[in-house]
């Protein structure tokens, strides 16, 4: 699989222990049309955060630490997951339940980064905390999909929910 390949280890101090935690992940680039300087960020931003502090197991098949290789085909989002033993294990949600909030969300990402560019700090302020709302939306979202398949906690639903955004955008 080709893609964007970033392995790292936890953060030290409250992180989870090695079955419960992903070792690496890997965005599907065929998936993706374009990327912004700011998305390019925000996808950088999100691996590194994962990587430093995650949970993250598979409920019938506990074996980590974990591989994540996360695609969109069609209107698919997968995630296959190799688990310690090397078992690949493709998981295959509808993206349509999140498709509403994460067109929201890049509307209110567009306002966000054309108001840092010279908005007063108030609406900076007001437009983040929209912002931020909707990605705990989504990242809830996601996190209620995943349920049955695979436990996470809040912070790393949110981080994967900003990879699924990377992988909505197209050209």
């Amino acid at each position: 699989m080709s893609g964007s390949k970033v392995s790292g280890s936890a953060a030290s101090g409250d992180a989870a222990p090695e079955a419960e935690r992903l070792a690496a992940i890997e965005l599907d680039e065929r998936s993706i049309a374009r990327w912004s300087p700011e998305i390019e960020h925000e996808r950088n931003v999100a691996i590194f955060d994962l990587l430093e502090e995650n949970r993250f197991s598979l409920v019938e098949a506990a074996c980590g630490p974990y591989r994540l290789n996360l695609s969109l085909r069609d209107a698919t989002l997968v995630l296959a997951v190799t688990n310690a033993r090397g078992e690949l294990i493709e998981i295959a949600l509808s993206a349509r339940p999140l498709r509403r909030v994460v067109k929201d969300y890049f509307l209110i990402c567009e306002s966000y980064f054309g108001a840092i560019r010279g908005a007063s700090p108030g609406r900076i302020e007001a437009i983040d905390m929209a912002r931020r709302g909707l990605h705990n939306e989504g990242a809830e979202l996601l996190r209620e999909a995943l349920g049955e398949r695979i436990t996470v906690d809040s912070n790393t639903a949110r981080r994967l929910f900003t990879l699924v955004c990377v992988l909505h955008l197209r050209g």
